[in-house]
């Protein structure tokens, strides 16, 4: 009965979140004189209502689905990771790079397959530098991934007003565009780029590679207790690494498939939160790679919902965020009363 109830446990303290989400942000937009019930009505057609709604919506959720792994792998670890951002910028930037170098005398699949590795490579060092530094020196890894993200944001900024600015592109600096043939076209039927399945392919990779391996078995006691991993023999030092290099590596193809499938360029485009959504999707998700996947196709659908909501309610753009800084503070309350309150507290056997 423990095994149910911890798994009822986990699937209730995040709807439960939703749910009391749901009820202050109607009381904020009531004070703002809307009708909370109208808004709510609003946002699930802007997010579900229809088939392009829909397509929007999953198209939103494909880097979602990438850069909360960022956070959730290291997670698992007792990490506590937040610059998805950062290895986002990095993975775009390393994508461009090596499309424009090669895509001259390389076919185009080839190109492509090769932008994805940069990405992931980029985003993979970038992460996992901040595991060394954790293991190595002792540097609190929510810190330095914040001031990473900064400084990939100061170094895409750098780039594309310098050494790589387009010189066509006068209104906005951005690098020089990738070739229409590298680019990645759409899942059939649908208007939805590719980066879509690769998300949710990852997903399920890094679950088994978590859940289903000896390998995440030894990450998954290192986060519960690295005193008795270091007594049973376990490179407690290499797994904090590996980790945070494949969270990094997620975090970066997102920025690659941004590149190669949305902007066709590096640009200030890149930086559009879905790294700092992607940790509030992984919160939401607790951790779990498989969970991400419909978590964070609601977010992207929270997302799409934004101009809908501002054209026929005349609420500004930004209070879909507003309402996912309330999930976020009301998740962080729930995990930390969780199994400790009334029904959501472990039954003794």
């Amino acid at each position: 009965m423990d095994y149910f109830t911890d798994k009822l446990s986990a699937a209730l303290v995040p709807i439960l979140a939703l749910l009391v989400s749901a009820v202050l942000f109607g009381i904020f937009v009531a004070f703002a004189g809307v009708s909370p019930f109208e808004t709510y009505a609003l946002i699930y057609k802007g997010a579900f209502g229809t088939w392009f709604s829909w397509q929007n919506s999953l198209q939103r959720a494909a880097p979602l689905l990438l850069t909360a792994l960022c956070t959730a792998l290291p997670a698992q670890m007792g990490l506590v990771i937040i610059g998805g951002e950062g290895a986002l910028v990095i993975g775009g930037l390393a994508s461009v790079s090596t499309a424009l170098v090669l895509q001259s005398f390389l076919p185009p699949v080839a190109v492509q397959i090769t932008m994805l590795l940069a990405g992931t490579i980029a985003g993979a060092i970038w992460i996992g530098g901040i595991g060394a530094l954790r293991h190595k020196r002792g540097v609190n890894e929510i810190i330095s991934s914040l001031l990473l993200v900064y400084i990939a944001i100061a170094i895409l900024n750098t780039l594309v007003e310098g050494i790589m600015r387009d010189p066509g592109q006068p209104q906005k600096s951005s690098t020089h565009p990738v070739a229409d043939t590298v680019m990645f076209g759409n899942l059939p039927g649908m208007d939805v780029h590719w980066g879509l399945l690769i998300g949710v392919m990852f997903c399920i990779a890094t679950f088994v590679l978590m859940y289903l391996t000896p390998f995440g078995f030894s990450a998954r006691i290192v986060g519960g207790n690295p005193r008795a991993a270091r007594m049973l023999g376990l490179p407690v030092g290499k797994l904090v690494i590996i980790i945070c290099a494949v969270g990094g590596g997620a975090a970066g193809l997102a920025g690659a498939i941004e590149v190669a499938a949305v902007h066709g360029r590096a640009n200030s485009a890149l930086i559009a939160g879905y790294g700092f959504t992607g940790i509030l999707v992984a919160f939401m998700a607790r951790q779990n790679p498989l969970a991400i996947i419909p978590v964070a196709l609601l977010f992207g659908g929270i997302e799409a919902s934004g101009g809908l909501v501002q054209r026929r309610l005349d609420l500004p753009n930004a209070a879909v965020e507003v309402l996912k800084g309330i999930i976020f503070v009301v998740v962080l309350a729930f995990e930390t009363f969780s199994g400790r309150l009334g029904f959501l507290k472990r039954r003794k056997p």
